[in-house]
């Protein structure tokens, strides 16, 4: 069986030329794969003429330029990233502790907090963070793909889902699907900003203290390493313990793999999962007394937290895309080196035909003079 698969270079312009969006006609060259059976080289064959040829090199070394540039500058970008991301996990994940600790104390009193309030879910919020720019590789579709798993687990569930989307990606995505409804459409910046955060919490404060929505979720890519990011799910609102947020039926709404219950449940106490090893933290005294009316506390504390939550999503998300911008140019800058050398030796090949042919002919002329004289 033979490989007959055969790639069309497609223009002999620069790259980005709107004449060849218009007019897509002229295809250069054409790349044959030899046969599996063939005992000859295994360098592709390409079928044009040396013109061609110079025209597509010329093109790949501009597009070579235009990636490694855009390589060069995510990765000064990720580093800023990167540090925003390390600097700021400390503080939300003790926050957050500190917050679920004295939540947990004034479980047994009669103290009435909006924000903490568990109750019987019919509509689930879910505030999606993609990027506002493309070419970074499958960043965007990986979380667009969790978030569509995870709308139909909850509408198999029989619930509504309204999505918040931020970033200009996840704005058109969403804009062609009717059948999605859409609280909110928001632009990201460049860098992640706390008004930006504020603008967000915001809405996810109005539409839960109102009671459209009875439990909201974060989707974003967490930031793992610069080769690795995770697209995860966090519950934001409400507070509480895995397997307390559930539907009308009884059912647990509650995602498998949900990043907040690294914040999880061991011998009846919340305790947080941290990725690297640290110190453990004293829990909270066990006799504890408020200076303030606890209802106080936790309202003062509930709008940091949703700050600090949202902030570091937009952090984690940012330092996801732009590390996989940083590998997706780097691969485009490497893919395209590969390219020019496969095509100068196309081109060298046939430069030196070109030359022998003319070589033979002259040599053949002149013999042919020798014998009419």
């Amino acid at each position: 069986m033979t490989l007959s698969n055969s790639i069309m270079w497609v223009s002999a312009k620069p790259p980005f030329s709107s004449s060849f969006l218009q007019n897509p006609k002229p295809l250069l060259p054409q790349i044959s794969r030899p046969s599996l059976h063939s005992q000859s080289s295994l360098t592709p064959t390409i079928h044009c003429g040396l013109r061609e040829l110079r025209v597509r090199i010329d093109s790949i070394k501009s597009t070579q330029k235009i990636t490694e540039a855009m390589k060069l500058v995510a990765a000064a970008r990720v580093r800023r990233a990167q540090e925003a991301v390390i600097n700021g996990r400390p503080f939300a994940e003790t926050l957050a502790e500190v917050l679920y600790d004295i939540n947990e104390r004034l479980q047994g009193e009669a103290i009435d907090v909006p924000l903490t309030n568990v109750r019987t879910v019919k509509k689930v919020a879910l505030v999606v963070i993609t990027s506002d720019r493309g070419l970074c590789g499958g960043f965007n579709n990986l979380v667009i793909k969790k978030t569509q798993t995870r709308i139909a687990e909850l509408k198999k569930l029989g619930l509504d889902v309204s999505v918040i989307s931020v970033g200009k990606k996840g704005n058109s995505y969403f804009k062609r699907r009717p059948e999605i409804s859409v609280d909110r459409f928001i632009e990201g910046g460049l860098f992640a900003t706390t008004k930006e955060a504020q603008a967000i919490a915001d809405d996810v404060f109005s539409l839960f203290i109102s009671e459209e929505v009875d439990k909201v979720e974060l989707v974003y890519s967490k930031f793992v390493s610069l080769v690795k990011s995770q697209p995860v799910i966090q519950t934001l609102l409400p507070l509480s313990p895995r397997g307390e947020v559930v539907d009308g039926n009884g059912n647990c709404v509650d995602a498998m793999e949900d990043e907040f219950f690294r914040l999880t449940t061991k011998g009846g106490k919340l305790s947080v999962e941290r990725d690297s090893v640290k110190k453990k933290r004293e829990g909270l005294s066990p006799v504890m007394e408020f200076e303030q009316d606890p209802v106080q506390i936790i309202d003062a504390m509930m709008p940091l937290y949703l700050n600090s939550q949202i902030l570091r999503a937009l952090q984690e998300s940012t330092a996801s895309e732009l590390a996989a911008r940083m590998n997706a140019m780097s691969n485009a800058t490497d893919n395209a080196d590969d390219l020019k050398k496969t095509l100068s030796n196309s081109y060298n090949r046939e430069r030196q035909a070109k030359i022998t042919g003319e070589i033979l002919e002259i040599v053949a002329g002149a013999e042919a003079l020798k014998d009419f004289e």
